[in-house]
This record gives structure tokens, C-alpha cells and sequence, in this order.
């Protein structure tokens, strides 16, 4: 480990929430800085603070655009990961999913699922939902292939599973999309940050993700991608738009309403600001960090989990092959031991950790230590 990220990890050295809130050294003050400097813009005694505020949430998306290798006017922001996709969902015809198949694993996210189970009925599709093998943690790539047969409208790949960490293969996801004729939508939350994605390799009509996480950004900002060609064939036209919908938002003819002809029209009222704000700094800092280099320190530490998992007695679920996996380590506790209290347990000692279920999850970033890992060993309890 560099002397540059012993130094980053002050404070830090045990965490491994990365899978849910992704910090760094420095990441309170310039998160406070970005906000202090919004107030001085908003209060001002003049006319520019929406100009400045737009413009702010205009970089924040810009940066998300070449993060994943989009151009600017395929993206828009919702409030969340479930916001961004449902407007997709809202966007499509009834033609695109009524007596056909969406196509989902059962370790997707389950909001996505709550989400996608609700609307079966109402927008008339069958939901299929791709099962985890007897005895096994995730869903395999060859067994949602298989499900995904002709009458499938629209497949919702996970990227990287929030409890397992299994990382689906893109390269054959996007190649069985183009045999079925499908629409396929992609969640790269989990995978966002630490892991390369450009849609140039690996194409898809929809991608949906947040500054969460990997990103060490803020609650509250929801980010989406929409192809090109869904502009061109009608597929982009959601029944929820307000003013920042239109192609001028400033139009206040109410007979005379257009779709903006980019992502825009994904927008609805009065745009969210404060969250794009605060999750700049850390979208621009996880940006200026040499390519591949955070990746490489993350897998150092999940080598050494990985062995202490199996040290320890747990049962890994997280694939062992780093090329099928995203950047956490995901174990189940033993029978006799309780996760939610080994949880508590940690936190005592400087280590962060999750449960869900029996589920202990462990994600290293950049702020985490060796140090930390060794407090984890000792409190890790057998």
C-alpha cells in the first residue's frame, strides 16, 4: 500500500461500506465547501443563482455521461435509482410490453423488482423472474440466458449484485439482446466506479445508476441513460413532464407543449439541485484517481477477506474468480452466530461492516487499511 492512501485512510481504515456510502480523505470538507459555496450563489442579491445552479447539475451529469461513455444529451437525473428506471418504464408504449416479457434474476435490486412486480398487471406484461439454483447464492449468466426466449420485450440486467457481488458477463447480455430483438436496460450501481463500463463495448438502451457508493457521492441523486435510438422510434415519450420536460423550458404556452429531443424530456418540474452539489466532489475526486488504480487496491483487500472468510468458517458467496466479481466480499455467518450482532460488534472496534440476513457484506475502497482488515480478523468472531 502507497504512503498516499495509508494517508487517505485516517479515520477510515475500517471501513468496508462501500457497497453503500463511498468516502475518502478530504471528502467532509469538500463536500462542505460545495454546499457553503451553493449558499453564497443562491443568496446573493442577484439574478444568477439558477443560471449557476443549473449549471452545477449540468456538470455533475456531464461527468456521468463520460463515465460510462455516453454523450451529454442521453443523460437525465431522477431522484433515485427506482425514479430513473420507472420513468424509463413510463416512457415505453403499451405496444413495447403489454402480452409480452420483462425479464429480471431474483438478485436484482429488490426495489427494481417491487417496482417491475407492481406494474405487470397495470401495463399488462408477465414478469419473469430468473431463480437462484438450489444450494448456490446468485443467479448464473447461462440460466437468464435461457429465460430470455422470444416473448421477451424488455431484459433488466444487474450489473453487479448488491448481495453476492456476482458481476454478470455484459459482452453476452448485449450479444443475446441483439438475438432476441429485445430492449435491455442495465443497473450498474454497485459496479459504477470501481469497475470500467463504456457503453461503446457494451451497448444498451437503458443504464440507470446513482453517485452512491463507488462514487462517494450523496443520497438523492439518481442517474439514467437512454439510447439514441429510442428518440427515433417513439420508444422515449413519458406520461410524467412538466415544464423542464420541453425542448424550452421557459415556454409557458400550456397548448403548445413539445418533448425536449434529447434525454431531457425525462425531466418533470423544478429540477432537484443540492444533491447533484454534494455529490460533485467526490465524483470528480473518484475521476482524477488513476485508471485502474483504486480497482487494484480494492482487489489486494478482497484477496486477504477472501482468505479470511475461509479461515474464519464462512460460507463465501461472492464468486472467488476476480473477473465474475464486483468489488465486495459478501459471506454467510455461521449457524450459531448472529450477523446483525457481529455488525455491532465491529462498529465497537472501528470496523463497518453490513448485514442482510444472515449476510455479512465487506466492501474495501480506498480509505480502507490492512490495519483495518486485522482489527476485522480479531473481531471476527469463529
Amino acid at each position: 500500500m502507497t504512503q498516499d492512501i495509508r494517508n487517505q485512510a485516517a479515520g477510515f481504515d475500517g471501513w468496508l461500506m462501500y457497497h453503500s456510502v463511498g468516502v475518502y480523505s478530504g471528502h467532509r470538507e469538500a463536500m462542505r465547501d460545495a454546499l457553503a459555496a451553493f449558499a453564497d450563489i443562491w443568496c446573493a442579491p442577484d439574478d444568477a443563482r439558477w443560471d449557476e445552479a443549473l449549471a452545477a447539475r449540468a456538470r455533475l451529469l456531464g461527468d456521468w455521461a463520460a463515465l460510462i461513455g455516453a454523450r451529454d444529451a442521453g443523460v437525465f437525473g431522477a431522484q433515485n435509482v427506482t425514479d430513473a428506471f420507472a420513468r424509463y418504464l413510463d416512457a415505453l408504449d403499451d405496444e413495447t410490453l403489454r402480452n409480452r416479457t420483462v425479464l429480471v434474476a431474483a438478485d436484482c435490486f429488490p426495489s427494481l423488482h417491487f417496482l417491475l412486480s407492481g406494474l405487470s398487471a397495470r401495463r399488462g406484461f408477465e414478469l419473469r423472474t430468473v431463480r437462484v439454483r438450489e444450494g448456490e447464492a446468485y443467479v448464473r449468466d447461462e440460466d437468464f440466458i435461457e429465460a430470455w426466449t422470444d416473448d421477451v420485450s424488455l431484459a433488466l440486467v444487474t450489473w453487479v449484485s448488491s448481495l453476492t457481488s456476482k458481476r454478470v458477463n455484459l459482452d453476452a447480455m448485449c450479444a443475446q439482446a441483439r438475438r432476441r430483438g429485445s430492449l435491455v436496460a442495465l443497473d450498474v450501481t454497485q459496479g459504477i466506479g470501481i469497475l470500467p463500463f463504456d457503453l461503446t463495448d457494451t451497448p444498451f438502451d437503458f443504464v440507470c445508476g446513482s453517485t452512491l457508493k463507488w462514487l462517494c457521492g450523496a443520497p438523492g441523486t439518481g442517474l439514467g441513460y437512454i439510447a439514441p435510438k429510442a428518440f427515433l422510434d417513439g420508444r422515449a415519450t413519458p406520461a410524467v413532464r412538466g415544464w423542464f420536460s420541453q425542448e424550452d423550458p421557459f415556454n409557458w404556452d400550456i397548448d403548445a407543449f413539445t418533448y425536449a429531443s434529447d434525454a431531457r424530456r425525462f425531466d418533470t418540474g423544478t429540477p432537484s439541485i443540492l444533491p447533484f452539489i454534494a455529490s460533485q466532489p467526490g465524483m470528480s475526486w473518484m475521476r482524477s484517481q488513476p485508471a485502474g488504480s483504486v480497482r487494484l487496491h480494492n482487489l489486494a483487500l478482497a484477496h486477504e477477506l477472501i482468505a479470511m472468510m475461509d479461515d474464519k468458517g464462512y460460507r463465501l458467496l461472492s464468486p472467488h474468480n476476480d473477473d465474475e466479481r464486483g468489488g465486495s466480499i459478501m459471506a454467510e455467518a455461521p449457524a450459531h452466530l448472529d450477523a446483525a450482532k457481529i455488525v455491532v460488534q465491529l462498529k465497537e472496534s472501528g470496523v463497518f461492516v453490513d448485514s442482510r440476513s444472515r449476510t455479512l457484506r465487506f466492501s474495501p475502497g480506498i480509505s480502507t487499511t490492512r490495519v483495518g482488515l486485522e482489527r476485522l480478523a480479531q473481531g471476527l468472531p469463529k
